[in-house]
């Protein structure tokens, strides 16, 4: 038997082994293990089942895919005398739970409130139990009461200035069009005016002042709202004769850059109506900090406007902390305002505030460390490491400086072929636009400059290739979820060295020829990136595309008038042919939690390069490829495609690319135990080319036929989730073979050239 066969003979015998072990193994008698919640009756449109599991009290024991309770098989495992190997296994699995009658009725009252909270109100709930094997299954039936609509509101609001700013509101709020009535709906309601009043200075207004009186005795199945305003707190009587809302002004700025409370500062400075405080040196300079704020001194406090400035003062990246405090400077002291709804009622003082912005500093300097390994039944191995240092203040005014260097290394154990890749990479950002562009058009948040200049040493046993780059661009955001990349130059310049006698001879692709010669693009990219969740590491359901463009060679174009003398040649600038092309791509990415502790996330991706004008090929570093980490995982990085083409021999190191890629892939993650997650993964797609070249049609993209040459792999794979990074390893095995065209059985899964294992940092798409 070979070492293949009893991987998987192992595998298929640990499976058999935890599904053996009976899930009431720990059940004592007289009890039922709680199997599942089955509910029924609810509308899913506006009330789902899997919201409703949220309030239940009991839960089952968490399960993977077709309900296989994995950690509860775990915990079953475990010898029932004491002893260190029963506790570690109780510790990493999961104990029986044990079913609770009284749970199901705090479950009952629970979602019942839930649901009447939702506008439906005499709900009725039952609940049965079905018993097998110790086993038991609890079904909930809802069948919901009565519903209302809001017909009419009215608005009971003593204060004149507060009653004008709400009324001119109105054609906003949430209680227009007759909406269904739910307390819900009234919440978001006082959410609304609350945040409204709050932007035109009612600074200790909250929305527990706001309380609705709802009248449906009205008939019709409707509702009648009245409003009131409370200078108090709604759920306190005596708050009735508190003194009124008053609205505030910013009186005093005060701003602490390197806020440490334990550190009084020593020396102030004022500048531009903020006065700032540090110790002996000042370390951002005073004119950032004042691009960065947007309070005014004698404005009235506006949470928009807060809310921004914290919004600015966080994207710098240089703080840990930040903290907008307020502070009343004073308190007039008036009686209580005469009756209600008299629009001339006496105006209420205005009342200062005294702001302190705290900056809490974060470590300026530090460094990453990422790896990247891969293998397969062939005996290649990839090695991908790479280090980054940055400093985030490197001139005093919110600079980040990162250096980067990377490698990739491709061999076999005792064979002389293999591969390197060395690169170093410099960036600089700017808190800001390095244009006339003035700074006020970025209210909301802070735009970025972005100056990157890097360079690769690539060697392979058929060339050597040097690419330097620089690239200039702006980056900026729309609103909270948009964000815009610009960048106008991008230049990249490559020269080929020692290339092999035989390489060019070996290519009989024209167009692939043109792809490995000296030359140098300058052109311009714009992206744009939507995303429902800005999270560094978003927790719930979200999601994002990014779609990039770029155009090269047209402004290179005009300037080049001089007349070729061949004119199947390229232009020349300097003696190099310059690249002309244009190239786009779309990536997107859907990830939803169906049940706790599990999420699936899909991933579609799109991509087109097309060479035109001065050239016949897009640039080698153009092309795209598939296979790899993050890509289809039961292939090496370019050791697939383009379409059914078999791999290149020409090459010793596979370099597989072609100008069309289409990918999708599916991946169900699960949690396991302790810091472990799974992860069960389908991914297909592939790459073509655009010309059907004599010798290469099998890999030309043909809208007719290119779903058969589409790869599929599956596989499986292992997380290390240590807060901080996430570590993986994922085995992808062949499903559909797109060089033959055919499906691989599953006898075959674990044979040479048919597998591939990937090691990698962080999951392969969010």
């Amino acid at each position: 038997m070979t070492t293949n066969h009893l991987h998987f003979a192992f595998c298929c015998t640990l499976v058999a082994l935890l599904s053996s072990c009976g899930v009431t193994r720990y059940v004592p008698d007289e009890t039922y293990l709680l199997k599942k919640y089955e509910i029924s009756g609810l509308p899913q449109k506006s009330i789902s089942p899997y919201t409703i599991t949220s309030y239940i009290r009991q839960r089952p024991n968490s399960s993977l895919l077709f309900g296989w309770k994995f950690r509860l098989a775990i915990y079953n495992m475990s010898p029932r005398s004491e002893s260190g190997w029963s506790n570690f296994l109780k510790e990493m699995g999961e104990a029986p739970v044990i079913l609770d009658l009284q749970s199901i009725e705090s479950s009952k009252l629970n979602i019942d409130r839930y649901i009447t909270s939702q506008g439906y109100y005499f709900n009725t709930i039952t609940d049965s139990i079905v018993y097998k094997k110790k086993q038991a299954t609890v079904y909930l039936n809802f069948n919901l009461g009565k519903q209302y609509t809001v017909s009419t509101t009215n608005w009971v609001i003593s204060d004149s200035i507060m009653r004008s700013f709400v009324l001119s509101d109105t054609l906003n709020s949430l209680l227009k069009h007759r909406p269904i009535f739910s307390e819900a709906l009234l919440e978001l309601e006082s959410e609304r005016i609350t945040y409204h009043l709050r932007e035109r200075g009612y600074y200790n207004l909250t929305k527990n002042h706001i309380s609705f009186v709802a009248d449906t005795l009205q008939g019709n199945d409707s509702a009648v709202i009245t409003v009131h305003f409370k200078e108090g707190n709604r759920s306190d009587e005596m708050a009735l004769a508190a003194a009124p809302q008053q609205r505030f002004k910013i009186e005093t700025i005060h701003v602490y850059p390197d806020w440490q409370p334990e550190k009084p500062n020593t020396d102030s400075l004022q500048y531009k109506g903020m006065v700032i405080h540090f110790n002996k040196k000042l370390k951002l300079r005073s004119e950032v900090l004042a691009r960065l704020n947007r309070l005014e001194t004698g404005s009235y406090y506006n949470e928009q406007v807060v809310n921004t400035t914290y919004n600015r003062f966080s994207s710098l990246r240089l703080f840990s902390g930040v903290t907008l405090q307020f502070d009343a400077l004073n308190t007039h002291s008036l009686p209580h305002q005469a009756a209600p709804d008299k629009p001339d009622n006496i105006p209420v003082p205005d009342e200062a505030l005294h702001c302190q912005i705290r900056l809490t500093p974060s470590k300026v300097q530090g460094y990453k460390i990422n790896l990247e390994a891969s293998s397969n039944s062939s005996g290649l191995i990839g090695i991908s490491p790479a280090l980054s240092y940055f400093h985030k203040n490197i001139f005093k005014g919110g600079e980040w400086l990162t250096m980067s260097f990377s490698g990739n290394f491709q061999f076999k154990f005792n064979n002389a072929v293999k591969s390197k890749e060395l690169g170093a990479s410099t960036t600089l950002t700017f808190p800001m636009f390095l244009l006339p562009v003035p700074h006020t058009w970025f209210n909301n948040h802070t735009p970025q400059t972005d100056i990157n200049t890097s360079y690769s040493f690539q060697q392979r046993p058929e060339f050597i290739r040097n690419i330097l780059s620089v690239n200039f661009g702006y980056n900026w955001r729309g609103g909270e979820r948009l964000h815009y990349r610009f960048a106008p130059i991008q230049l990249n310049i490559v020269r080929l060295y020692n290339v092999d006698s035989t390489f060019y001879k070996s290519l009989h692709d024209p167009f692939l020829i043109n792809s490995y010669q000296d030359h140098f693009d300058l052109g311009s990219s714009f992206t744009l990136f939507y995303t429902t969740d800005n999270s560094p590491v978003p927790q719930n359901s979200y999601f994002y595309f990014r779609w990039t463009t770029d155009l090269s060679g047209n402004s290179l174009e005009l300037l080049s008038r001089k007349k070729k003398n061949v004119p199947s040649e390229p232009h020349l600038l300097w003696g190099t042919a310059y690249s002309q092309y244009w190239r786009s791509e779309l990536n997107s990415v859907y990830t939803w939690k169906p049940v706790p502790e599990h999420s699936v996330a899909a991933r579609l991706y799109g991509g087109v390069g097309v060479a035109y004008g001065n050239s016949n090929a897009l640039p080698f570093e153009k092309l795209f490829y598939a296979g790899g980490a993050n890509s289809l995982r039961a292939w090496q990085a370019r050791a697939i495609g383009p379409g059914s083409m078999p791999l290149d021999t020409t090459f010793s190191i596979p370099n597989q690319t072609g100008d069309v890629k289409l990918e999708a892939n599916v991946e169900y993650r699960p949690k396991l135990f302790w810091k472990l997650e799974g992860a069960l993964f389908l991914d297909a797609g592939n790459i073509w080319t655009l010309r059907q070249d004599l010798g290469r049609e099998a890999g030309a993209f043909r809208l007719k036929d290119f779903h058969k040459s589409i790869a599929v792999a599956g596989g499986v794979g292992i997380r290390l989730n240590l807060e901080f990074v996430l570590l993986r390893i994922d085995m992808g095995v062949v499903l559909h073979d797109a060089c033959k065209q055919k499906w691989v059985p599953a006898s075959q899964w674990l044979k040479p050239r048919t597998y591939s294992i990937q090691f990698g940092v962080g999951y392969p798409f969010l």
